[in-house]
């Protein structure tokens, strides 16, 4: 099958402004070629109009209309020489007003800062080969339902789109429109959509559907913010490889999904082409990045804004807040390289507000110690950012990866004494450190969690293999993926070459989407590659 590739139009000028509230952030970067300047996402920008090629919009079949005769008891018409059966008038049902299509988003991990980022000191996040991806399917203009199906958490809602309150999203004081910036949540939408959350998960129990809530808040405020009245029925279909409630970014991967997914919809955005400038392509990254920003928003009600930059442009970013009262800055880290890791879950639960607690009642009761353990935490991430930025830094040297690595063991070592780690997160290193394969530290709050391992470029297969049947029979969770890789990308049409006997490849449907089972089954079927990447898969790369 041929469909035409959705190199989307971003048609609009505006301005975004910021009020100056603590939930904005700003990007380093810009959108005049130079990499170390500054973007200003909680600032005023002002959205030029793209130059990418024309909008992809599957042909419309022309409705026709068929006749049939009815039977005897028809209504009948007079012809002037009798009585004739009356032509009963069928309309077919109409075609969908775009080819299936989907967006895919990454996780994330901290490499390195954990806590001390807390106290504005650096920390270093990076995207991982872990993913979510959306199916959108468009329906027949008759049909005026949206759906969101989250099948790995039991969700499937639909609402009627008539029935949704447009009026008070519509209205001249609150309407927000794509190139706006979003800074905090308005009150008012998020009561008009009270009603159309309740029913979420009505019947679930209580933890499950809070989730389902929350999901539910921040797709239909991103919807009726971005969409509008006549906005066609579509079916959001998602499924991730993320692990849910582990530290790694799950739920700003989904904000990055429907984001896009959503800004595609409206032609918003421009690419991805792989000839796309890079100035065109940073700035379609900043406009799903504003908006998955604000379905984080809905979850979390102040989120850092690190995840959902991660999600979007991928690699990596220094992170850093200073003072609560202002924006942090968040510098992509467009050089950090894309590297083996080994990804081990201690199925663990934990609480990020404890862990950070902890660490707060141990500075106020140590603070010169606790000071200096933070201190050294900071210079470790400033080294590996001043390391990974250098213009003579070569990814492919040895000395390099080494030395990245050995910031990590040194990263853990602080982090165990400022006292989050844990009994399964030290197991976890103890087995690593025994294979000789890789530098091993805890990702995130500790206290439980994840730990990450990056690998030595001389560890061999076997004695991986070996290490993770251990993690397995210790009831560990093991994820070989990749750091540092591709942000937000998109394949329109969904058809992928999976060596099927589809003519123009396989063509990836509802059934097929939700019938895929766990990791290894999503990433055969749409997975975007991580050794070796799926050309039908396209990104936006800065």
């Amino acid at each position: 099958m041929t469909t035409p590739n959705p190199m989307l139009n971003g048609n609009g000028n505006g301005n975004g402004s910021s009020n100056g509230d603590a939930t904005s952030f700003t990007i380093n970067g810009n959108t005049n070629g130079n990499t170390n300047g500054t973007m200003k996402i909680n600032g005023t920008i002002s959205s030029t109009q793209s130059n990418g090629v024309p909008a992809p919009v599957a042909k419309l079949e022309q409705e026709l209309e068929e006749t049939r005769l009815s039977d005897a008891d028809s209504d009948t018409i007079s012809n002037g020489s009798g009585k004739q059966p009356r032509p009963r008038t069928v309309r077919r049902s109409s075609s969908p007003l775009m080819p299936a299509f989907m967006v895919s988003a990454p996780g994330k991990v901290i490499v390195y800062g954990e806590h001390a980022v807390v106290y504005g000191k650096a920390a270093i996040a990076a995207a991982i080969s872990l993913r979510s991806y959306l199916l959108v399917t468009a329906l027949s203009k008759s049909q005026r339902t949206i759906t969101l199906r989250f099948p790995d958490i039991s969700l499937d809602h639909t609402w009627d789109i008539d029935a949704l309150p447009w009026s008070v999203f519509a209205d001249p004081k609150k309407k927000k429109f794509y190139y706006d910036l979003v800074t905090s949540l308005d009150d008012d939408l998020v009561r008009a959509m009270e009603p159309h959350i309740a029913a979420v998960g009505a019947d679930a129990p209580i933890e499950l559907r809070k989730i389902h809530q929350n999901a539910a808040s921040s797709f239909l405020y991103l919807f009726l913010s971005l969409g509008s009245q006549s906005s066609p029925g579509t079916i959001y279909t998602l499924r991730s490889t993320i692990p849910i409630a582990a530290g790694l970014g799950s739920s700003a991967s989904i904000s990055v999904c429907l984001s896009t997914a959503l800004l595609l919809q409206m032609r918003a955005l421009a690419g991805p082409h792989p000839d796309q400038p890079w100035e065109e392509s940073e700035l379609q990254i900043e406009r799903i990045n504003r908006w998955a920003f604000v379905g984080e928003m809905c979850i979390h009600g102040n989120p850092s804004g690190v995840d959902n930059t991660v999600a979007s442009g991928g690699k990596a970013v220094l992170f850093k807040r200073e003072d609560y009262g202002k924006p942090p800055t968040v510098t992509p880290l467009r050089t950090f390289p894309e590297l083996p890791l080994l990804l081990v879950n201690t199925r663990q639960s934990r609480s990020t507000a404890t862990e950070v607690a902890k660490v707060g009642a141990l500075k106020k009761a140590h603070p010169f110690v606790i000071d200096m353990l933070l201190d050294n935490i900071d210079k470790v991430s400033e080294s590996a950012n001043k390391l990974i930025s250098d213009p003579n830094f070569d990814r492919d040297d040895v000395a390099n990866l080494k030395h990245l690595g050995e910031l990590i063991v040194i990263n853990h070592g602080l982090l165990v004494s400022l006292g989050v780690s844990h009994p399964k997160l030290e197991r976890i290193r103890e087995l690593v450190d025994h294979a000789g394969i890789g530098w091993t530290k805890l990702t995130g709050a500790g206290g439980g969690g994840c730990a990450i391992t990056l690998l030595r470029p001389e560890a061999d297969v076997a004695t991986i293999k070996d290490l993770e049947a251990k993690l397995d029979t210790e009831g560990f969770e093991k994820y070989e993926t990749t750091l540092a890789g591709d942000g937000v990308g998109v394949l329109w049409p969904a058809v992928l070459q999976n060596g099927s006997d589809e003519e123009g490849g396989e063509e990836i449907d509802q059934e097929k989407f939700l019938n895929a089972v766990g990791t290894e089954g999503i990433e055969k079927l749409v997975g975007v590659g991580v050794r070796e990447k799926r050309d039908a898969w396209k990104f936006w790369r800065p």
